[in-house]
């Protein structure tokens, strides 16, 4: 798996940019910003669209903070769109979701499943030098917490030490 500190490889995917299934998103399109990649394991499941939702809801939260989001499987782009047009809850993604249908960045970020093929349930928060500074996995039957990312989103943005359950307001220790 990538390491924290280490550079995020460069990507280029096909993705899903509301119902337009010709998009593409690149890391360079976000150089000089935060970035959140995550991935979910397969379109079609009972979990993910939770996630889904709950990701797209807090796009505002996260443009607050000068973060873009961006997030897929290796699912083609037209799964992604069968999937979001089926889902209620889906209609109206804030975000783009990526087709890693070559497993590329999946594989290159060590967040690929060998055993299953299909992503783990993973979440980086790039930096806007291209850096990784988070890195969260769950297991597959275990949703992620949009508020903890934000939490720690807030704390490396201080470029400071933020000590145990600190939240944005809260005082840092320094550096």
């Amino acid at each position: 798996m990538i390491q924290i500190g280490q550079k995020c490889p460069e990507f280029e995917l096909p993705a899903l940019k509301g119902h337009d299934f010709s998009g593409i998103v690149r890391l360079d399109d976000y150089a000089g910003k935060w970035l959140m990649i995550y991935f979910y394991p397969i379109d079609f499941s009972p979990l993910c669209p939770t996630e889904l939702k709950a990701f797209s809801d807090a796009v505002p939260s996260f443009r607050e903070r000068d973060c873009a989001v961006i997030g897929g499987s290796c699912d083609s782009v037209y799964a992604h769109l069968g999937w979001v047009t089926a889902k209620e809850e889906l209609k109206g993604m804030q975000h783009p979701l990526f087709a890693d249908h070559k497993r590329e960045l999946a594989s290159a970020l060590g967040v690929l499943d060998a055993q299953s093929g299909f992503p783990q349930r993973a979440t980086l928060l790039i930096d806007p030098q291209g850096i990784v500074r988070f890195i969260y996995v769950t297991d597959l039957a275990v949703g992620r917490s949009t508020t903890e990312i934000l939490r720690v989103l807030d704390a490396l943005q201080t470029g400071e030490y933020c000590p145990c359950n600190w939240k944005k307001g809260d005082q840092t220790i320094g550096k």
